[in-house]
């Protein structure tokens, strides 16, 4: 599929991709030189964003760790932003950078668009962002979602991701009557209590769910990515365990992707969810308008039975979650009975600030300008180029990093955090797993780091965001400026990358040794092949 109107080009081999993950997570790690990491924070940091440093101190004095949302936690010190237009941030320092953060992924026309914000200016010269009734909007917004998603024939707006997630479970509980749910390793489904197992990594169970009693987890489950025996497996014992209510995937593969996923799998997600009574739902938070007008979904040939909207439902907005699905399904959201007569259940759901006119007003418009200016393609071209810009830049640098792009969505894996996974059945080997990811962590943090001090504002230092907004020679330009850091990258283990070099070189001798003994089995064979070929022609020449 050549585009269409998709974010995607020609999908990626998942298969290659985690392999390639595999062998950066046992490689020596490679990060930005100690002394470049110093010449950014002594000379950008405390040089140029003495105002941004000052103002999170006096944060610090009023708000837990000095900011209010986790994606503003940077080293050395979180930058404080003032401006956005476009594909560009601005700072207080008066700093520019090129915005592949995107708010963590909503603003995919560009920030601050001029459209959307007008729209929105002009329902607060009338109407104002909230008041508790029924807004026009409303209605524009959810009809628009229906036309643009086949699965979707009704749609409650919500004030976040993480209430449509939750609001999603209870749908799906009350219309198959079964308890469990399954959830993909690794995946981020928001931070409610039964979906926070298994987070960031596979394996993790409730490690990082601080807070949460055990028992919440009671009927919460997970399964690896890209592993449909795993998944059916778990499927087949909740059978004994009062069935399950829903399986949950990001269909671009968990946190965005880091875990990347074959089309086949997906697939295989929506045939097993269907084959053991249970609704498929899938979380289309970042995916949803990004990866096509019709979601991942409409790429992958799926129909789910609920879909979790955000992000670019309220266009950068606050207010933005949301879930649809079929008619009979989200039933369970209203009041009323069902063709026989039957009293539906209602599913517990709310929110004093959830649909309000602002968020409504600029949701329907930015779709309706993703739409005209055919965003989700142009963004997604971009991102193909960035992602081969930065494949070129790897290997001229010959550094072990890996790049892979679904769409306009990329990830630049520098150390493979992400793609460690927790064995319970070999608990000997879990706090080296913990120790790895928590000091490859840091190293994300350094890179991160360099990346802002050249102007590149990411995500956590490892994905990247690129928007309608970008054009060819932003994206070479944002290339040059990678490249200033990807050329001051070593190995920051020696004696790691020296081991590593050993086992190597006998790992490619015995291989060798093999294909030698190999070589020798075969013209040994191929003599003997040879010898009974002419003792037949001798007996043939007796015989007659």
């Amino acid at each position: 599929m050549a585009y269409n109107g998709f974010a995607i080009d020609e999908y990626l081999d998942a298969n290659k991709v985690n392999e390639d993950l595999t062998v950066l997570m046992k490689s020596p790690i490679y990060s930005i030189k100690p002394e470049a990491l110093k010449d950014y924070v002594e000379n950008y940091f405390e040089k140029k964003c003495q105002r941004s440093k000052e103002l999170i101190e006096k944060a610090k004095t009023v708000i837990p760790g000095g900011v209010q949302h986790n994606l503003a936690f940077n080293y050395p010190f979180p930058i404080v932003i003032t401006k956005a237009k476009g594909n560009k941030l601005y700072d207080i320092d008066g700093n520019e950078y090129f915005d592949l953060l995107q708010a963590g992924g909503p603003t995919i026309i560009g920030s601050n668009d001029d459209v959307v914000k007008n729209k929105v200016i002009e329902l607060l010269n009338t109407c104002g962002p909230s008041t508790g009734l029924f807004h026009e909007y409303e209605y524009k917004l959810a009809q628009k979602i229906k036309e643009c998603v086949p699965s979707v024939e009704k749609f409650r707006m919500l004030g976040s991701g993480t209430e449509a997630c939750m609001c999603a479970l209870r749908i799906a509980r009350l219309y198959t009557k079964h308890k469990n749910v399954v959830k993909m390793g690794g995946a981020y489904h928001g931070w409610s209590d039964s979906l926070a197992w298994g987070l960031r990594i596979p394996g993790t169970k409730n490690i990082k769910s601080e807070g949460i009693p055990k028992f919440v987890f009671k009927h919460t489950q997970e399964f690896l990515p890209n592993d449909l025996k795993s998944l059916e497996h778990v499927l087949r014992l909740n059978r004994l365990k009062g069935g399950t209510a829903a399986v949950y995937i990001e269909p671009i593969g968990p946190e965005s992707g880091t875990w990347p996923v074959t089309k086949e799998f997906v697939k295989g997600c929506e045939r097993l969810a269907h084959k053991y009574g249970a609704l498929l739902v899938c979380d289309e938070v970042v995916s949803g308008f990004r990866i096509g007008l019709g979601g991942a979904q409409a790429y992958y040939g799926i129909k789910p039975d609920l879909t979790i909207f955000g992000k670019i439902i309220a266009g950068g907005y606050p207010g933005a979650g949301g879930v649809g699905g079929s008619e009979k399904v989200m039933a369970h959201l209203g009041a009323g009975l069902d063709s026989s007569g039957k009293k539906i259940k209602k599913a517990l759901c709310g929110g004093t600030l959830a649909a309000t006119p602002i968020s409504c007003v600029a949701g329907y418009t930015t779709i309706c300008e993703i739409e005209k200016r055919n965003a989700c393609e142009v963004a997604g071209r971009m991102g193909d180029r960035l992602c081969k810009g930065l494949q070129a830049l790897i290997k001229k640098y010959s550094l072990p990093f890996v790049c892979f792009n679904t769409g306009s969505v990329i990830h630049l894996d520098t150390v493979a955090t992400m793609h460690y996974k927790i064995d319970w059945g070999k608990l000997w080997t879990v706090p080296n797993v913990l120790k790895q990811t928590s000091k490859r962590q840091k190293v994300m943090e350094h890179m991160g780091a360099a990346y802002m001090a050249e102007g590149i504002i990411t995500l956590a230092g490892n994905r990247l965001y690129t928007s309608a907004a970008y054009t060819e020679e932003d994206i070479d330009e944002v290339l040059r400026r990678f490249e200033k850091v990807f050329k001051n990258c070593v190995c920051i283990e020696p004696e790691e990358l020296i081991k590593y070099n050993e086992k190597l070189k006998k790992k490619n001798k015995q291989a060798q040794e093999k294909a030698a003994e190999a070589q020798a089995l075969a013209e040994a064979a191929k003599k003997e092949a040879a010898k009974a070929q002419a003792a037949s022609e001798k007996i043939g020449q007796t015989l007659y």
